[in-house]
């Protein structure tokens, strides 16, 4: 038997890129699997590329960030198969600008797509389990969430997306807080991989491309994959509330934001006081990763 075997899981955006190889990945594991995709045709291609290798999965196509349209997501996969176990939100778009120029509409389509996106058929799941629980059935709820090295350390010419990220990252240390009592986890992940978003860039295309030698290919989306069975699996059950990033053969847990000792003067400071305070900080500092960019 597989890891997720008839394990029932939604993964948006899963026509192709790392979507495609999560959607074959907990399908070989047994899953059954709804291939999310606003492109039919893509979403259709990978369903039937999962049947004809002997595993079950039907396409759909609701809108992400579409909250009634996302809800036929949940309601599908229920229909088809009985249940629900699993969303993996994985849908995303990019806008990239320097954000001196960035427009409105480059900040709301990002904002809609990653933040909105992640928060419509999720919702809609946990409304469901939450009713089982609520029955008395047994859940084995999972959320998985897609954020990114932009979201941990920022990203130059990506102040739209790296915004979005990390607020995935926050919302999924509150989702992991606040659905644990119903047997909910929520975790994240920040994947660094092929696809048509980090391969749009001619110098990324070039460093990613793939080996011709028939060494392992560091950059192969599915590399990613087998850690979000994992995490949608039974097994992954113990695991809630963190962010993993994950490149070729590496996974790592990110560390997040944490309070330093700081300095208290045990009253109000003066303005004229705030120099010598701050030279205690930053000397005590231990400095984040750079931007990346810069």
């Amino acid at each position: 038997m597989g890891a997720c075997q008839d394990r029932v899981v939604i993964i948006t955006g899963a026509g192709g890129g790392l979507g495609r190889g999560h959607a074959l990945e907990f399908a070989k594991e047994g899953a059954c699997v709804v291939v999310n995709d606003i492109n039919k045709e893509a979403a259709e291609k990978v369903a039937e590329e999962i049947k004809a290798a002997g595993g079950k999965a039907i396409a759909n196509t609701s809108d992400i960030t579409n909250y009634e349209d996302s809800a036929n997501a949940v309601k599908e996969a229920i229909d088809a198969f009985g249940d629900l176990h699993v969303v993996l939100n994985n849908a995303g778009v990019n806008r990239d600008r320097m954000f001196a120029s960035m427009t409105e509409a480059e900040w709301d389509t990002i904002m809609a797509v990653h933040l909105k996106g992640h928060f419509c058929i999720t919702s809609h799941a946990v409304q469901y389990w939450r009713g089982q629980a609520k029955a008395g059935h047994a859940v084995s709820g999972r959320i998985i969430n897609t954020t990114s090295g932009a979201g941990l350390q920022g990203s130059v010419g990506q102040s739209n997306y790296a915004a979005a990220k990390a607020g995935i990252c926050a919302l999924t240390l509150n989702q992991a807080a606040e659905l644990g009592r119903y047997g909910i986890t929520a975790n994240a992940i920040a994947p660094a991989a092929r696809t048509g978003m980090t391969t749009a860039v001619e110098a990324m295309a070039e460093r990613m491309k793939a080996p011709d030698d028939g060494s392992f290919d560091y950059w192969d989306p599915q590399n990613v994959s087998p850690l979000l069975v994992w995490l949608g699996s039974e097994a992954g059950g113990e695991i809630t509330g963190r962010i993993f990033e994950a490149e070729g053969g590496k996974i790592s847990i990110a560390d997040g934001w944490r309070s330093t000792e700081g300095v208290d003067k045990g009253a109000k400071w003066e303005a004229s006081e705030i120099g010598d305070a701050m030279k205690t900080l930053l000397d005590k500092e231990v400095p984040a990763q750079k931007v990346y960019g810069t």
